[in-house]
């Protein structure tokens, strides 16, 4: 069996040797540009080129290094039938929802007005917290939308949640499809995204929805920079619907420094570090899928490439 590894590392033993000690008898191949065919049975990959599949096409699966497989969507010739398999949770859905929990309790605590006052060396305290005051509203209820959600519901926040299909999550109020995103917009003060890209949530955080959020809303996306508009939330920010943003994902990544997001009053940004892919968990998860397809059995993860996800 061969197992090729196709995504940037300036390290790539990191990974390799990680993957051998799971797959001993297995070939373990760095792929470069240029290489000749290896003949390999299955990838791991993260933003490859279109190069690795013009060359490796005896390939059973291949597996992506990371929740978004929008990187591999856009190659064009990606075979149809190759399964792709994605990575399920492997320690990200935690950090996303710290990372979430955080700019949620900073907001609703008024923790920048604290720090603010200690520049000025005032002792000053302001009313408590009112969580109704702070309605959740989760956009996309997958493994990692489903456990931001229960987090903030176990602080006690009111959580709504919105799919495209119906879910039942203990203590969030979950709405699905279309006819409900209404209600749910309406319903919410922070917005919460972590929805998968796909040609349907492209562009669907826009300025009519963002006007539809209640007011003094906030924003925080960790799912994909295509999903904003990002002249529309200046537009909601200057306006003042819209009174902060928080923003770990971008259209374009590093996000050029004269980009007018650096500017932008009310706007946090974080580059791309809401959830990092654990190596060992995440070839712990790989190796165990690679071993259960070679004894034939059925794996979780795999994408539906109509879908998006």
């Amino acid at each position: 069996m061969k197992v090729i590894f196709a995504a940037y590392d300036p390290q790539p033993q990191r990974w390799t040797n990680l993957i051998a000690e799971q797959l001993p008898d297995a070939e373990i191949i760095v792929w470069e540009p240029g290489m000749a065919p290896t003949g390999a049975d299955y990838a791991l990959v993260w933003q490859p080129a279109e190069a690795l599949f013009e060359a490796e096409r005896q390939l059973k699966a291949v597996f992506n290094l990371g929740a978004g497989i929008d990187g591999l969507l856009r190659l064009r010739n990606l075979p149809p039938a190759l399964p792709v398999v994605r990575l399920e949770d492997a320690g990200m859905s935690v950090q996303m929802a710290e990372y979430v929990a955080y700019h949620v309790i900073g907001a609703s605590r008024d923790m920048d007005l604290y720090r603010s006052q200690q520049a000025d060396s005032q002792w000053k305290i302001h009313r408590p917290i009112k969580r109704s005051e702070w309605p959740v509203g989760v956009l996309g209820l997958g493994h990692i939308g489903k456990r931001v959600a229960q987090t903030l519901a176990g602080l006690e926040y009111p959580v709504h949640g919105w799919a495209r299909t119906a879910h039942d999550i203990e203590g969030v109020r979950c709405h699905a499809g279309q006819a409900e995103l209404d209600t749910f917009l309406q319903s919410t003060r922070v917005l919460v995204n972590t929805l998968p890209l796909t040609d349907e949530t492209r562009d669907l955080i826009d300025y009519r929805l963002l006007g539809r959020l209640r007011p003094g809303a906030m924003l925080i996306n960790v799912g994909r920079g295509e999903h904003l508009v990002d002249e529309d939330l200046i537009r909601a920010l200057a306006e003042g619907h819209v009174t902060r943003a928080v923003l770990d994902v971008f259209r374009q990544e590093p996000l050029p420094g004269e980009h007018p997001f650096w500017r932008t009053p009310g706007l946090t940004i974080t580059p791309h570090i809401s959830a990092r892919t654990l190596r060992d968990a995440t070839v712990e998860q790989i190796c165990g899928k690679i071993r259960a397809l070679e004894a034939g059995q059925q794996v979780s993860g795999v994408v539906d490439l109509g879908r998006g996800y």
